[in-house]
Parts: structure tokens; sequence; C-alpha cells
């Protein structure tokens, strides 16, 4: 006859396997738990009966929704005229010297009797409630002003671009070109316009220029331009523009927008285009016109450019006075 410890043990053996058996058939099966934990944002909690609907809803939506508002805007620019070119200028709440610079020199949407120019300066918002102020107050003097809601930051530069991109694609689609440039940069107008896009020739479709850039991320975390490796694992970049200055054809801003929605995010702004670009299989050409360093002014030197880098309110000035009032002498 067996022991009472034998019967206990018996017992316990059966209780654990009943239990193991009642939790295999309760339970996912690991493959459906490891899908649920795989979207990264937290979700909000759902009943059962809409559950599967919600985890569909999950999968397919985009990467990099682009979820801000408009703060100001400028929706009706390009009603009353198509404009021949968009100029898109990333600047910061302080740097309202240079804003006006640029709205006084090259960046002036007179310059052209013959010729629509549309000038527009991208902001995030800033922390500061005293420089949003200024920049709604400034925006209602000039109307040239678009801000969306996520923080001004160098980190968020490539959502400023998008917001630009995506401001042409929804508000002026009929555009011929596009130039991004910075508000530290001095631009050649006429080289631009004249020389480069040429209004008198048919406009180019899935057109991208700049200066072409052929490099890889640096992994120093020093360095300004530091690239995680998790975040970008290859070893070379896709050829991409310098963001001090590109100019594309109106149609690439939509497509670059819609890209960037299903394309993961990236803090420098130049290579993420050239990410976009290249899923889209267009190639950047390479223009030796745009500068993205300093260069030491002289007056037949700049009249070879398209653009320089590092240019202060005060050059700018003292440049296009003298480019403008000496065209008539030759180099």
């Amino acid at each position: 006859m067996p022991s009472k410890v034998s019967c206990l043990y018996v017992l316990t053996v059966v209780c654990w396997a009943s239990a193991l058996w009642y939790l295999s058939i309760s339970r996912p099966t690991s493959s459906y738990v490891s899908q649920l934990s795989a979207p990264a944002r937290k979700t909000p909690k759902t009943h059962k009966s809409n559950a599967t609907t919600t985890f569909s809803n999950i999968r397919t939506r985009p990467l990099n929704p682009h979820a801000f508002d408009f703060i100001i805007n400028e929706p009706k620019k390009c009603e009353t005229n198509v404009p021949f070119l968009v100029i898109l200028i990333t600047t910061t709440h302080k740097e309202f010297d240079a804003r006006q610079a640029i709205r006084e020199t090259w960046g002036d949407e007179s310059t052209f009797s013959d010729l629509r120019i549309i000038t527009l300066f991208l902001l995030g918002r800033s922390t500061d409630a005293v420089l949003n102020q200024m920049v709604e107050q400034e925006s209602e003097i000039f109307h040239d002003i678009v801000v969306e809601d996520f923080i001004d930051s160098y980190h968020n530069l490539t959502l400023k671009t998008l917001m630009g991109m995506r401001w042409v694609a929804t508000f002026c689609n009929q555009a011929k070109y596009v130039m991004k440039t910075d508000s530290d940069i001095f631009v050649n107008m006429d080289n631009l316009v004249y020389k480069l896009l040429k209004p008198a020739t048919k406009p180019r479709r899935r057109y991208f220029t700049g200066y072409v850039i052929n490099g890889g991320p640096i992994r120093d975390m020093r360095s300004k331009w530091y690239m995680p490796r998790d975040l970008y694992p290859e070893s070379k970049y896709p050829p991409f523009c310098s963001g001090t200055g590109y100019v594309f054809s109106a149609d690439v801003a939509e497509l670059i927008y819609k890209t960037s929605l299903h394309t993961r995010l990236l803090h420098l702004e130049d290579v993420y285009v050239g990410v976009c670009l290249r899923k889209l299989g267009i190639h950047p050409y390479q223009n030796s016109g745009f500068n993205h360093w300093k260069m030491a002014y002289s007056l037949c030197r700049y009249r070879r450019v398209i653009t320089v880098h590092q240019i202060s309110p005060e050059e700018m000035h003292r440049i296009w006075n003298d480019m403008t009032s000496k065209k008539h002498l030759k180099c």
C-alpha cells in the first residue's frame, strides 16, 4: 500500500500538469505575442470587440505622420497668381535682422517684374512665449511666415523642411520650382532664375540640384553631425545636397513629403532628404554654383555663384547694394 508521502507527490504532479495544460490552451501563441509588442508607440486601450481593427490600423499607420498643426499660415499666398519660384528659408525666432535683410535684398518678392517669386520663412514653436508673440506680430506685418507646433530646435530642422514641402504640396502645388535655403545665405537671384531655372524653357519634372555631397555617417559623439549606428546603420549616405541651399521642381515637394511619412526620421535634414530621394529614384544633380562655405567677397566672384554661406545681415545689404549698383561693370 503506497505511503501518504507518495500519494501527495502524485497528487502534486497531477495538479501541476493540469495547470500547465490549461495555460497552454488559454494563452496566445508566442508569434502573436511578439506581433502585439511590435508597435513602438503607445495606443489607447480598446474593447475586445474592436481590438483586431485597432491592431490593423497600427500596422498601416505612417512611421512619421507629421501630425502638426499650422500655428501661423499663409494658405492663400498662391491663389491669385501662380509663382514661378517659391523660396523656403529656415530660420529661428531671434533672427529678425536676418529675415529683414533678406526681405530688403535678394528675397524681395518684387525683384522680378515679369516673374512671381514667393519668399517664406519657416519656424517651429519656441519655448519662449514672448518670442512666439513677436513672430506673430511680425507675421501680421509681412505675411511671409509659416509656423507649425513642433518645438523649434536644431534637431527638429528636418521637421521644419518637411513643413515647407507640405506647404508647397498643399497650398502651392502649381508652382514651377522651389528653393530651400537658410537665413545666413546670400542668393544671387539673377544666376538662380535666368541661368539655372530659365523661365523661357519648359519646366523640369522630378528635378533636384545643389551642392551634392557623397559621404558617410560620423560616429564621433562630439560632432555636430553625429549619427548613431542604430539610427543609420549603413556605412554610406545616399548622394544628398547640402542643406545650405538646393533647388527642385515643385512636383518633388509632394513626393518627398509623402515619402517621409513612411521613412524613419533622421535629425540631419539634408541627409534625410537624400534618403527620401533615393527611395523615389531621383538623383540630385551637382551644380558648382551652390557654395556651402564662406567666400571672401569679390564682385566678380559673387557674380559667378548662386549661393554663399555664413553671410551676416550687414554683409547681405552691402553685397546686394554693390551688385545691383554695379551691373554695368564687366569682370
